[in-house]
């Protein structure tokens, strides 16, 4: 608290609008858990990332059709799970399963594995765990909760929360309010107010408007950021932005230096932390490799944290930097 409060006064003292979070030390987001190593949002990848000494380990929600709110990155199954074999006659009239027409206890049944591409079949990311091996499962945003609130406690840690509501809007056309479903369950886990160790994201800008206001949400607010956004509103609901590393670094030079856009500095300015995805090993911007891509977000451009599939490897560097 005593260096907080001198971040601050350092601040004040030179006028800086960079984020205290910043001042401070970037975080460490497990983006969809430890997912460069285990197939994504799976318990094994939440508790790997928590080894890993992951600050915040990342939820995406979406809703069954009994209401339970499931960690899956996409509305539908087929990328990342056995479901078109499970329940072939199950498909809508495009082809796609979708979580929300099958029931929390049906969606046990299925093997989760390594995100394929959907046409061929293959793994989107090779390199990592192989397709189809070992078991296992999707879980409930309650589940995961509760392994990482029971980690916490038995390592006297505090790692955090970072979930995000997924494709809220077709939600709503579908019959289901899942913003209402998802604060419900957060607030019943002790997640309330902005002191609490969570961040609540969305790309979409009205609803995330919507939780602030409407639903009195006293979270810490990240709107997550594609092309089109006009940061000075979104200041005024949000606490953060969460842009891709793309409209950060928006290409390489002649000199093969990098592009850096000045996204960071304006949303700094408007008291906005600053937390991109996504950080991969093994997919990096053209002329950048390794780390050299972190030491750029965190010390030329100020991020406040990163969204990473390694988070050891984004955890080092950020002990480096402190040390």
């Amino acid at each position: 608290m005593k260096q907080f409060v001198l971040n601050l006064i350092i601040c004040i003292m030179l006028g800086t609008t960079m984020s205290l979070f910043a001042a401070e030390r970037p975080v460490n987001i497990a983006h969809r858990g430890a997912s460069g190593y285990l197939p994504e949002h799976t318990l094994p990848a939440k508790a790997l990332a928590y080894g890993m000494g992951a600050d915040f380990i990342e939820q995406d929600i979406v809703l069954t059709k009994d209401d339970m709110p499931i960690i899956v990155h996409d509305i539908h199954l087929d990328t990342v799970t056995d479901v078109a074999s499970c329940f072939p006659d199950r498909a809508r009239k495009d082809g796609r399963f979708y979580a929300i027409d099958f029931t929390f206890a049906e969606i046990k049944t299925l093997r989760v594995t390594e995100r394929c591409v959907l046409e061929t079949k293959e793994a989107v990311f090779p390199k990592r765990f192989p397709i189809w091996k070992s078991e296992f499962r999707i879980s409930s945003l309650q589940e995961e909760i509760e392994l990482i609130q029971g980690l916490n406690k038995s390592t006297g840690r505090n790692v955090g929360i970072y979930p995000e509501i997924k494709e809220p809007e077709w939600h709503r056309q579908e019959g289901k309010d899942i913003s209402v479903i998802v604060l419900k369950i957060l607030g019943d886990y002790g997640y309330k107010t902005a002191k609490d160790k969570v961040y609540l994201q969305c790309f979409d800008f009205g609803e995330l408007r919507r939780i602030r206001h409407e639903l009195k949400c006293e979270l810490k607010l990240i709107q997550l950021l594609e092309e089109d956004f006009n940061l000075n509103e979104v200041a005024e609901y949000s606490d953060g932005i969460g842009p891709s590393i793309s409209q950060i670094i928006t290409g390489i030079d002649e000199n093969k230096k990098p592009v850096v856009s000045d996204l960071v500095s304006r949303a700094h300015s408007l008291h906005l932390e600053v937390h991109p995805y996504t950080f991969r090993v093994d997919s990096l911007p053209e002329g950048l490799r390794g780390k050299a891509l972190l030491y750029i977000l965190f010390k030329q451009v100020g991020i406040d944290g990163i969204f990473s599939d390694f988070p050891d490897v984004s955890g080092e560097c950020i002990k480096e930097m402190k040390n």
